[in-house]
C-alpha cells in the first residue's frame, strides 16, 4: 500500500534502537523523511547510516535525552515544521513505589507526560493550519493493564493518555491527528533484562527466554519492532485521517477486552 507520505517530514524521538527504530525505519520505507534521536550518539549514528543506506533518505541525527529543553530545541530546529512526530521514551525502571520520592516521580512524569506535550505543542499549530499532521505516542499497555512495580511508567502514561483525549478532537478538522500504540510483549532489549550493550544472546538461551515470556501472550510469540513500526507507518498515513484519540494495544492479544 502506498501510504501518501513520501517527502513528507518527520521527527521519531528515542529512535536509535527498539520500538522507536521500529517506527523510523517504517517511515523512512514510506518515503519520509527523518530527525532521528537517542542518547547513545554512536549507536544513534550506525542507525541513521543503516536508514539512509536502505531506503535513501534525508536523515538528521540529534544525540542526547529527548526530556531536557535543549534537545527538544535541536529537534525542532532540525526540522521545524515537521508533518509527523512519533513520541517516544524510555519509562522508568522497575520499582516498589515505596521506594520513589518526589525528585523521581517528577522525573518519570517529564519523561513519559510533561515531554511529549511539550512536543507537541510546538508543533500542532504549524500542522493544523498546513492541513496535515500525525502525531503517534508510544506509551504502554499498562495504561490499560497496570503491572506492580510500574506504577510510575503506568501512571505518567495514563495521564498524558487523558490529557490528549480531548486535544485530539480540537485539530481533526484540520487533517491532524493523535493516536497512541501500546506496546505489551515486544523483543526489545527491554525484556531482555540487563546485559553488556552489543553482546549476543545464545540462541537457546534465547529462545527458551522468549517462549518463557510470551507463555501468556495468545499469539505464542514476542510481537518485533519491524511489525509494531508498519502500524505506526499506517497511523501516519493519508488513510488514517478518520481516525484519531485512539489507544491501540500492539500486544498479540494480551490484552482481553470486548470493547
Amino acid at each position: 500500500m502506498d501510504l501518501g507520505i513520501r517527502g513528507k517530514k518527520a521527527i521519531v524521538c528515542a529512535s536509535s534502537k527498539g520500538l522507536g527504530k521500529g517506527c523510523a525505519m517504517a517511515l523512512a520505507e514510506a518515503g519520509v523523511d527523518l530527525v532521528v534521536n537517542g542518547r547513545n550518539a554512536e549507536l544513534l549514528a550506525r542507525t541513521a547510516a543503516e536508514i539512509r543506506e536502505k531506503f535513501g533518505v534525508k536523515v538528521i541525527e540529534v544525540a542526547g535525552d529527548v526530556s531536557k529543553p535543549e534537545v527538544q530545541k535541536a529537534l525542532l530546529a532540525a526540522c521545524p515544521d515537521p508533518d509527523i512526530l512519533v513520541n517516544n521514551n524510555g519509562g522508568p525502571p522497575l520499582r516498589d513505589f515505596r521506594e520513589l520520592d518526589r525528585a523521581k516521580i517528577l522525573e518519570g512524569v517529564t519523561q513519559n507526560m510533561v515531554t511529549p506535550i511539550e512536543l507537541i505543542q510546538a508543533v500542532i499549530d504549524g500542522m493544523a493550519k498546513r492541513g496535515f499532521g500525525r502525531i503517534v505516542n508510544i506509551t504502554s499497555l499498562s495504561v490499560y493493564v497496570p503491572i506492580p512495580g510500574l506504577d510510575l511508567s503506568s501512571g505518567a502514561r495514563a495521564g498524558l493518555t487523558s490529557f490528549l483525549a480531548g486535544v485530539a478532537r480540537t485539530v481533526i478538522d484540520r487533517n491532524v491527528t493523535i493516536n497512541s500504540l501500546l506496546p505489551g510483549k515486544l523483543d526489545t532489549d527491554r525484556l531482555r533484562g540487563p546485559h553488556e550493550a552489543g553482546t549476543q544472546e545464545d540462541p537457546a538461551a534465547a529462545a527458551a527466554r522468549k517462549a518463557r515470556i510470551s507463555a501468556d501472550v495468545p499469539a505464542k510469540r514476542l510481537g518485533t519492532p519491524e511489525e509494531f513500526g508498519q502500524i505506526c507507518a499506517f497511523l501516519c498515513s493519508v488513510h488514517a485521517g478518520y481516525l484519531t484519540g485512539q489507544n491501540i494495544p500492539v500486544d498479540g492479544g494480551l490484552y482481553v477486552s470486548a470493547f
